[in-house]
Formats: C-alpha cells, structure tokens, sequence
C-alpha cells in the first residue's frame, strides 16, 4: 500500500474510533444518568441531563481520540507511512529528475 492509502485507512479508522468511543461514553453516561441522578431530579428537569450527557460524551471521545493520537504519533513514524492531508500551495515535492 502506498502513503495515500495509508492516510485514507487512518482517517476512516480514526473516524470510526471517535464515533465508538463518543457512543460508548453517551451510553454509560445515559446509564448513570438515569440510575443515580434522574429519580433525585424532577420530571421538567430531566431534558438538560440528557443535553448535558452528549456534550460530555463528546468532550470524552475528544479528549480520549487526542490521548490515543499522541501514543499513536509517539509509536509510529508518521512520515514515513502517512503522506500529508493538507500541504501548501507554495510547497511541492520534490522533484529528484532534472528538467
């Protein structure tokens, strides 16, 4: 597989872990949600908790998808594997032929 590929498999699978985790989280968070907080909170109250369990669970899958990417940059060369997603207009490759 060449590096264009490589990134194209990361960004999916980046992608699909965030969602995974961002439901994981909204899951458990709903669980306890309404276990433990909602019979101690009135009926009209219980709307904002379920607000306030996707905010969390998507700051959670945010803040784990940044923890994971750092061991993963850290373990992996990503030059040598990934080719980059965004380069500048001004920047090309480098040519090694000689007009």
């Amino acid at each position: 597989m060449n590096k264009k590929v490589n990134t194209l498999l990361f960004v999916l699978g980046a992608t699909l872990f965030n969602i995974l985790i961002a439901v994981i989280s909204f899951v458990l968070f709903t669980i306890i949600f309404i276990n433990f907080i909602a019979p101690h909170i009135p009926p009209s109250g219980r709307s904002w908790g379920f607000n306030l369990i996707l905010l969390a669970s998507l700051a959670v899958s945010f803040f784990v998808y940044r923890i994971v990417l750092k061991l993963l940059i850290s373990k992996v060369n990503v030059e040598k594997y990934f080719d980059p997603i965004f380069v500048k207009k001004g920047l090309k490759k480098n040519n090694t032929t000689n007009p």
